[in-house]
């Protein structure tokens, strides 16, 4: 008997098209929501939803083959509801079956659903859901039509499908098979206290299971990061690099909050949350690790920056001095773009038209940013050019000072009273830049003033002693220097010292400028030669007075004896110079004790 049943039930579904108006023409148990009006019907729809019966075979279809996502197709809900949709179809097809058999009369076909929006399948006058409707007498499975006039299960019967479930689940399949889902073997460990009760529509054992991820999460957040620790600070130890203890911390605490989210977000639909727990949840943790990982990329910048600056000090070239921090911020502009694209998807926000209303107001942002745009360029020409680098001591439209930072939009100058001069990079492309930091050689010009009655050949003596401590030092330039009696001046005789010092910085050039006016000090001593003061001498001339004998003619050789005694005391002057044997270093500042040490170093 069952067999001819269902031969006949097929005969009337091929038959459907023409006998649809008869049967259609009293719809069972149809509401006033249920009426519409010919001109609301839509046009177009989709062949297998074309009609509550063919929506209903399609999902049944769709669940006996294991095809989730055609499943979900069949409900009318927004992409954001998607989430939850897995285990949703799956207890919706555990209550139709417990229905039974789906009898195709009993819903509207292609013809019967023209004059229909909607169209509810339970509760019915159908007698084999009295028993459903004992245990679940607020719930309800409806289709509805779309804007397309595609027929779709109602969001109503969406949300309501995990309840509906929940209490029905004690009767017996009545026809089909029972779907189970990993959630739902999960829910089957607990015992029933558990899967009975429920908080806002969540089970308790759910919450049961959102603590349990939430402990987990927050054990395996501890776990990463003191792994990512100790891995870091492995690697930059064998790369000999340098970081600061605190900046491996701030390094190591995105990336925790990063694995603890995806794991909860990996592992959060094994409780089958009801669609509006999974609505709040699923775009908050998806928030949460696009945040973590913008974050955690961000750190990671600072970290790698912060390691190969360690590295480019050694170096003696500057121009990665100056490249580190730029490719610094522009990964950091990126990686942030990025993650606001990202973030955006995770908040379900449309990034294509934020992009059009920018492509509108795109003329007036470029007027706007026309001077950051200027300066990006005048970074760029900095970099290309590299008129001077990070530490160099420049003079530019009257500020003047050591170069701190070059940045994308301006220049930091640190002046010598302490303060920051910012100029703007669009200016450096404009303006004249004098770099003394460049100078391989610092001039240094004086003159010695020495008393009238100082001998001639004394005063040559003098000269070439000076000469020869230039020659000697470790920091003047030994091709080209002056030392000359230059001028009478009013009271006094006046040397030109005319000199330059090959030293890498300015206070290296004032040690060295320091020793060797010790030196010529030393050597005026030596030889005995006074400096002259300012001073004025009144000579009373008396009438009787004689002239002074005439000097005696010197002899051919007194310039040659002048300079050999000359060099002899230069000579006994610095014998026992520390810098006659090794080259000082370079100027540093020093503590007490250090300077102590040093000087102690030296004398030995």
């Amino acid at each position: 008997m069952r067999p001819l049943l269902r031969l006949a039930l097929l005969l009337a579904i091929a038959l459907t098209p023409t006998l649809a108006p008869a049967q259609t023409a009293e719809p069972p148990e149809t509401t006033e929501q249920q009426q519409a009006s010919p001109q609301q019907v839509p046009v177009a729809a989709p062949k297998r939803f074309e009609s509550p019966r063919a929506t209903m075979f399609a999902f049944l279809e769709a669940m006996g083959a294991g095809d989730t996502d055609r499943a979900i197709d069949c409900f009318d809900i927004p992409p954001t509801a998607r989430e939850a949709g897995v285990e949703i179809s799956a207890r919706l097809f555990n209550v139709i079956n417990r229905i039974g058999e789906i009898i195709p009369f009993q819903l509207p076909g292609a013809v019967g659903a023209e004059r229909l929006n909607a169209f509810t399948y339970f509760p019915s006058n159908d007698h084999r859901q009295d028993a459903l409707l004992d245990l679940a007498p607020n719930a309800v499975i409806e289709f509805v039509r779309t804007d397309n006039g595609a027929w779709k299960f109602s969001r109503r019967t969406f949300d309501g499908a995990s309840d509906f479930y929940r209490r029905v689940e004690v009767l017996p399949v009545r026809f089909g098979h029972e779907s189970i889902t990993i959630p739902m073997r999960i829910r089957s460990v607990f015992p029933s206290a558990l899967r009975r009760g429920e908080l806002l529509g969540v089970e308790h054992w759910q919450w049961l299971g959102l603590l349990t991820l939430l402990v987990l999460s927050v054990l395996l957040d501890f776990a990463v990061r003191l792994f990512i620790s100790g891995a870091a600070r492995a690697v930059i130890a064998r790369r000999r690099g340098r970081v600061e203890p605190d900046s491996i911390k701030a390094f190591v605490r995105p990336f925790g909050l990063l694995a603890g989210a995806s794991f909860a977000l990996l592992l959060i639909w094994t409780l089958g949350l009801p669609p509006v727990a999974m609505l709040v949840l699923m775009p908050a943790l998806r928030l949460v690790l696009a945040v973590a990982g913008v974050w955690s990329a961000m750190r990671l910048t600072d970290l790698v920056s912060e390691h190969l600056m360690s590295k480019a000090v050694l170096t003696q070239t500057r121009i990665d001095d100056l490249l580190i921090p730029l490719l610094r911020k522009s990964a950091k502009i990126f990686i942030f773009a990025v993650g606001l694209i990202y973030i955006a998807n995770s908040l379900n926000i449309q990034i294509l038209p934020l992009l059009t209303g920018l492509g509108i107001g795109g003329l007036a942002v470029a007027f706007a940013a026309k001077d950051t745009i200027e300066n990006f360029f005048g970074s760029i020409a900095v970099i290309v050019d590299h008129p001077f680098e990070v530490g160099d001591w420049i003079l530019v439209d009257g500020a003047e000072g050591t170069v701190e930072e070059i940045g994308f939009r301006s220049t930091r100058i640190r002046t010598f009273y302490n303060s920051i001069i910012t100029v703007p990079n669009a200016t450096l492309v404009r303006a004249k830049v004098d770099n003394y930091g460049r100078r391989r050689y610092r001039r240094f010009k004086t003159h010695i003033a020495i008393a009238y009655d100082t001998n001639p050949d004394t005063i040559e003596a003098f000269c070439e002693g000076i000469r020869t401590l230039i020659r000697v030092h470790p920091y003047t330039r030994k091709d080209y220097y002056h030392v000359w009696l230059h001028q009478m001046g009013a009271s006094s005789l006046d040397v030109l010292l005319y000199m330059f010092l090959e030293t890498p910085d300015w206070q290296t050039e004032l040690r060295e400028r320091h020793r060797i006016l010790l030196d010529i000090i030393r050597l005026a001593n030596k030889l005995q030669v006074e400096f002259a003061f300012p001073t004025q001498t009144i000579h009373l001339r008396q009438d009787d007075a004689t002239l002074p004998d005439p000097a005696p003619t010197p002899p051919t050789t007194a310039e040659r004896d002048a300079i050999t005694i000359g060099r002899e005391a230069v000579a006994e002057l610095t014998a026992n110079a520390p810098w006659r044997t090794q080259t000082p270093p370079p100027f540093t500042f020093t503590s007490e004790a250090e300077h102590t040490a040093q000087g102690e170093s030296e004398r030995s």
